[in-house]
């Protein structure tokens, strides 16, 4: 009877897969796909679609007209706030590519606008970074000299913005976001703390006050470039530096101690900026051998898209430094927007996100910017100041204007060194060594992945750093993939519970039978390890039972694939092999809670018809009942 009735259960619910799968996945579609922008008003008349169509793809026209004055008198002391962060950050990350000081004003002006029309979170301050700033000018540097050809290695900066931007934008609409998920967190922290080290080294250019440098970014050539020009040095800078950096690391630790304080690590760079000004001015510093910025001219963004230089013969370059940049810029932005959204039990769509930074970049190359994103630091400051939307950005930007179209000039007096040190501080923040310890204590191959990245940027290169860590990730996936676990289940005792007897060592043996459970999908990477596997087990348990006197020889075997999402021919025909290699035994096999989809492809591919449908059970109890009755009637 047991068996009539399986038999009756899988033939109800497997004879027509195409129609029960059918009705199944549309009635789980919003489940199974709540980012599809379109699920909630599918049977809505055309114009209700049409408009929560274009707020979903510009979502301004969501948020702007629920906007009230009790949410902008929060975003303007935001703004206001991260503004105040983002000149000093900006003229001293340009510098840290290779540019024009006044690039970096640029770049906080145009993008930030951008990003408050299709961006979704309501805490992302957008803005330059460093890791993307040194990536830009070891990539393109190595191609054009920023000193010898400073307007061509400029051209080839905003074509790099250009190729971010669409890489980016084109990833958003394909909703390609499982891309940057290659980047791990291993691969981030690894990757962010060797960065932070090479910028450190590098702003002792800055510190010391040296005039000739290396182009190099690896740790060996800065050090050489130091030491070998240790004649330029000069102790009046390095006093200066100092003095800036022990400042700006302690407002850093007021912060820690006091997070309600956080506004006096957020001024801290424009104090240091304005006080550096005002010493370079009264003291001539250039006399004294402490290099100032230099002109900054007035005036808001010039176009540049006729300055894109599609050369092939530097084309190479731009395409590279895109692609890596958009990479990590989509990786940074993303999982800070994420995390600050989760600390208000909200949502941000990485796709709307992608689609946002590429819009921003693009428009961005078109008007004299280049490569922005969301750094941790200008959000932080945005989410503590209290911002509710991302109207924040928008009065950053209108900061922005008035700095570009009135306060420019002023800050041409800013020491090179009081940027070096702004730089400095921000990076310390960055080589998190608890983290790298932890990962050690937890996981040898995630630290593995994670020194590869800290390593291979801080002694090769940042690209190939990035690569070593990520090739090592992917590695380890594939590892994954092509050896999953299987286990033997056995019975909890008082229970109708089977687990993992390696788990539970109280669990106990079933007379007669094996249970194994496969915990992957069965495709052609693991096949061959999924057939050794499970043979080994039947062999290793029959030796077991085999020394044990009072043991039975195993007549069942049933395997539980419940945690098997899908199967390919490779799969099946390796199933096929298995129930033939067992049969030659003289044990049985049968199938456990196969899923649907697996089940329409063993229907499809007649391996039912095969195996039998009596063979195949809902629960491991029902298998083992019918198993029990089997043994009965042949007695």
């Amino acid at each position: 009877m047991t068996n009539a009735r399986e038999s009756c259960i899988y033939e109800v619910n497997y004879a027509t897969p195409r129609s029960f799968g059918t009705a199944l996945k549309s009635d789980l579609k919003e489940t199974l796909f709540p980012d599809d922008p379109f699920h909630e008003f599918r049977n809505e008349p055309p114009s209700k679609k049409a408009k929560k169509a274009i707020q979903y793809f510009v979502p301004i026209f969501e948020w702007l007209p629920k906007y009230s004055l009790r949410f902008f008198k929060y975003d303007l002391l935001a703004g206001i706030t991260i503004a105040s962060l983002a000149i000093p950050q900006g003229i001293s990350y340009a510098k840290l590519a290779n540019l024009p000081p006044i690039i970096g004003l640029y770049s906080s002006f145009v993008p930030p606008l951008i990003y408050a029309v299709f961006g979704s979170s309501k805490h992302l301050a957008v803005g330059t970074v460093a890791a993307c700033s040194l990536l830009i000018s070891s990539i393109i540097g190595e191609k054009v000299s920023p000193v010898d050809d400073p307007e061509l290695y400029l051209h080839l900066v905003f074509t790099a913005t250009f190729f971010t931007g669409i890489l980016q934008a084109v990833m958003g609409f394909l909703r390609l976001g499982i891309v940057v998920d290659f980047l791990s967190h291993s691969t981030i922290t690894g990757f962010m703390g060797g960065t932070a080290t090479i910028i450190c080294l590098q702003q002792l250019k800055g510190m010391f006050g040296l005039k000739h440098f290396t182009t190099k970014t690896d740790v060996i050539s800065v050090l050489h470039s130091i030491i070998t020009h240790r004649h330029e040095w000069r102790w009046e800078s390095a006093v200066v530096g100092i003095i800036f950096l022990t400042f700006l690391q302690f407002t850093r630790y007021v912060k820690q101690k006091k997070p309600k304080l956080f506004w006096v690590s957020a001024i801290a760079p424009m104090v240091v900026v304005l006080t550096g000004c005002l010493f370079a001015y009264f003291a001539h510093a250039e006399k004294h051998g402490i290099q100032i910025v230099g002109d900054l001219k007035k005036g808001i963004n010039p176009l540049s898209i006729q300055h894109l230089n599609f050369d092939p013969k530097y084309i190479a370059a731009p395409i590279q430094a895109g692609i890596i940049t958009a990479m990590v810029a989509l990786a940074e932005g993303i999982a800070i927007g994420r995390s600050f959204a989760i600390l208000k039990n909200e949502q941000v769509d990485g796709n709307k996100e992608m689609i946002a930074f590429g819009f921003m970049n693009i428009v961005g190359s078109f008007t004299s910017c280049y490569l922005t994103t969301g750094p941790f630091s200008k959000t932080a400051v945005n989410f503590n100041a209290g911002c509710k939307t991302a109207m924040s950005n928008v009065v950053m930007a209108a900061c922005m204007l008035l700095t570009l179209l009135f306060l420019a000039p002023m800050f041409s007096y800013t020491p090179l060194v009081a940027l070096s040190a702004i730089i400095m501080s921000a990076m310390l923040g960055l080589i998190e060594y608890e983290k790298a310890y932890r990962l050690f204590k937890t996981d040898k191959y995630d630290f593995l992945i994670c020194m590869a990245a800290f390593l291979g940027v801080a002694f090769i290169s940042m690209d190939i750093g990035l690569m070593l860590s990520v090739g090592l990730a992917i590695l380890r996936a594939l590892l994954y993939v092509a050896r999953p676990a299987t286990c033997k289940l056995g019975s909890i005792p008082n229970s109708s519970l089977y687990r993992d007897i390696e788990q539970y060592p109280e669990a106990n043996g079933i007379p007669g039978i094996l249970v194994l459970q496969l915990g992957s999908p069965i495709y052609f990477p693991n096949c061959n390890y999924i057939r050794e596997r499970i043979l080994r087990w039947v062999r290793d348990e029959q030796a077991s039972r085999d020394a044990d006197q009072a043991g039975s020889d195993i007549e069942h075997i049933f395997l539980e694939l419940g945690g098997v999402t899908c199967i390919d021919i490779t799969g099946v025909e390796t199933l096929i092999e298995i129930l033939k290699a067992l049969e030659a035994k003289g044990i049985k096999m049968a199938l456990v809670n196969p899923r649907l989809e697996v089940m329409e492809k063993l229907i499809v591919t007649k391996f039912i018809d095969i195996i039998g449908k009596e063979n195949v059970f809902l629960s491991i109890d029902e298998a083992i009942e019918a198993s029990r009755f089997n043994l009965k009637s042949s007695k």
